[in-house]
């Protein structure tokens, strides 16, 4: 596929791998939603890259992103979090996931899951010529999750994982996969 263009060129195979198989696709349930947040928050401040790399350990270390798995995790997990290598040891990012699993589970609760409270900011329209790195639709999300409980969500990383799960579809016009996505979308 060397004739291909991608929104983004990168010589890992597994980054491309993301882009043209899973970056945009829809993501419709509340574990692989949680999951994208988590990881974006994570991402902050380092490349995807690097979370693309560590994601399966992300997986084991924080129970699948099962909400209710991860909101019981406490203290000792938060430590045992710290010690592991395999992910991104960020004290206040891990507390940030365990709150994000609380703030999820609330929602739920409260008769708005945090499926349908991200997908009512999908967003149609224009085909990108380029990135924004927000939006106003990511600014109000961002304020609404904050407000929910949810942590390390702030307009840019909620932006990422509006992108990440097809909330909006934001290949460029040039991208070989934005139609598929935009098929996989309707």
């Amino acid at each position: 596929m060397s004739d291909v263009v991608r929104c983004w060129e990168s010589k890992d195979p597994a980054y491309n791998a993301y882009h043209d198989e899973e970056w945009g696709r829809p993501v419709r349930d509340e574990r692989g939603l949680l999951e994208r947040l988590c990881l974006e928050g994570f991402q902050s401040g380092l490349s995807w890259l690097t979370i693309l790399r560590k994601r399966q350990n992300f997986r084991a270390g924080f129970a699948g992103f099962e909400a209710e798995a991860v909101a019981r995790f406490g203290d000792g997990d938060v430590e045992r979090l710290l010690g592991d290598a395999g992910i991104v040891r960020h004290r206040g990012k891990i507390e940030a996931a365990i709150a994000n699993a609380r703030a999820t589970v609330a929602l739920r609760e409260a008769g708005t899951p945090l499926q349908e409270l991200m997908w009512e900011y999908r967003r149609d329209g224009p085909t990108p010529t380029e990135w924004q790195a927000q939006t106003p639709a990511s600014v109000e999300l961002s304020k609404r999750l904050r407000k929910a409980g949810f942590r390390f969500v702030g307009p840019t990383t909620v932006y990422a994982a509006m992108q990440a799960c097809g909330v909006v579809n934001d290949h460029l016009a040039s991208c070989f996969v934005r139609d598929a996505v935009e098929r996989d979308r309707r």
